[in-house]
């Protein structure tokens, strides 16, 4: 199947869902399907949005749901995901928070997450491993806290995390203190300087026009980084703001883009894809 081409779907076509509130902004049906189509997969992934109070009868649905393979999770749901699998991977069970899930061939569900494996490999690509240096982090949701346990495990020397809301952040400080104790610390409020090497917005803040930048990049060191994990506007005016004052930046499709041969894996896609030819 030519890749630029919409999937030919028949009865026996593969199901994958990627659930989220919005969801018009998703970028993984344009990284999967031509994914399916490179691996002669009969497969498609198609969005869903879930409001957050319909989010269990949506998700328990499409478990039940026969030719439903597997789901991706992303804002807001990553968190209450975790309590909808029978198994958790080490990225889900140490962060709290899934962004993918697997049918097994016994039909129990394994999630995962990937996104915090996606950003330390998206920041190794540019240059900017977080090996040895001072991590600040904003926001303690989902992807927060994905991103939070793989920084520490790259060996990042301290993160400082930030939320407005202090039983999250403290919540995900107790919960990475349990394997990094000591290299954490849960943040009221910003300094005056907010001193670090990385500096990174793990809050959707950013997705909307009218949204306030969820912080301010001005007082950040000379060289320090600023990533963004919002996908859609690509360029998001915390990224532009950073921009202008002449700091590096980090756009959110780099992690995205990193999580493709993860989801290959655990999906199980390319022996699936041999085992078909």
């Amino acid at each position: 199947m030519d890749e630029t081409t919409a999937p030919a779907i028949s009865g026996a076509t593969r199901l994958f869902a990627v659930i989220g509130d919005p969801v018009a902004q998703v970028k993984a049906p344009a990284l999967l399907n031509p994914l399916f189509a490179r691996l002669g997969r009969d497969a498609v992934l198609f969005p869903v949005h879930a409001e957050p109070r319909n989010f269990a009868q949506v998700i328990t649905g499409l478990q039940r749901t026969s030719n439903v393979d597997g789901l991706l999770i992303t804002v807001p749901h990553k968190i209450r995901a975790c309590a909808f699998a029978d198994e958790l991977g080490r990225g889900a069970a140490v962060s709290g928070s899934a962004n993918a899930m697997r049918r097994e061939e016994d039909g129990r569900w394994r999630a995962d997450n990937f996104d915090g494996q996606g950003f330390v490999a998206g920041l190794g690509a540019r240059g900017h491993a977080p090996g040895g240096k001072v991590v600040r982090l904003w926001g303690a949701g989902g992807a927060g806290r994905a991103i939070a346990a793989a920084v520490l495990e790259a060996e990042a020397a301290h993160l400082l995390v930030h939320d407005p809301d202090r039983a999250k952040r403290e919540e995900l400080r107790g919960r990475l203190e349990e394997h990094w104790p000591g290299r954490v610390t849960a943040v009221d409020s910003a300094d005056g300087t907010l001193d670090c090497d990385i500096a990174v917005n793990a809050t959707p803040l950013g997705m909307r026009p009218s949204d306030p930048l969820p912080f301010d990049p001005k007082p950040l060191g000379e060289g320090t980084l600023v990533a963004d994990i919002v996908m859609e506007p690509r360029d998001t005016p915390l990224l532009r703001t950073a921009s202008a004052h002449g700091l590096p930046t980090l756009r959110g499709h780099h992690m995205l883009d990193q999580q493709l041969g993860l989801y290959e894996t655990f999906f199980g896609l390319r022996n699936q894809a041999s085992a078909e030819h």
